[in-house]
């Protein structure tokens, strides 16, 4: 699928979920649109790892695929390549996929989430449409910002396979 279709599918799920859920308190502009997304999606990364016993984090269906604990530290190294063209600061991703404790990894993820909160909560509907550099490519802020968001859910679709395959339940469907 071409990068413009994938943008397209998101931005119709993006439409889709704001119109399904209730609003955050800053859901009137693009920038705390996009910030919601990505607090729901890390939120439910973050409950993931937590939830996780970490006698599983080096699970992997089969030998092809990354580990539990693998997925979870991509998710953390990619925040700093995804925000790192918002916040254009140089930071680099600290290698938090090829940890192996849980509590490095869950450490990881938290100090990746809050260096993007500083790209999501700098995003406002005054400079979203302002262009980046990203994958050698002219794009928006909020561009950039929401496929972090899209990058993180595929991801967290993973973790939840594995969680249930363990027989876990995960986060976003408790108390269901």
């Amino acid at each position: 699928m071409g990068e413009r279709k994938l943008m397209r599918l998101f931005l119709a799920m993006l439409l889709l979920a704001g119109l399904a859920a209730a609003q955050s308190p800053d859901s009137k502009t693009l920038g705390g649109d996009a910030h919601w997304l990505f607090q729901v999606a890390s939120g439910n990364v973050l409950k993931a790892a937590e939830k996780m016993p970490e006698e599983f984090y080096s699970f992997k269906p089969v030998d092809t695929v990354k580990s539990f604990g693998e997925i979870a530290g991509h998710v953390a190294d990619a925040q700093y390549f995804f925000c790192g063209s918002i916040n254009a600061d140089g930071k680099q991703a600290p290698g938090i996929e090829k940890k192996k404790s849980k509590a490095e990894i869950v450490a990881g993820l938290k100090a990746a989430f809050a260096y993007c909160e500083a790209a999501y909560k700098a995003t406002t509907g005054d400079n979203a449409t302002t262009g980046v550099k990203f994958l050698n490519a002219d794009h928006t802020r909020l561009g950039v910002l929401n496929f972090n968001s899209v990058h993180i859910y595929e991801h967290y679709g993973n973790l939840v396979t594995y969680m249930r395959i363990k027989g876990i339940v995960p986060p976003s469907s408790e108390g269901r």
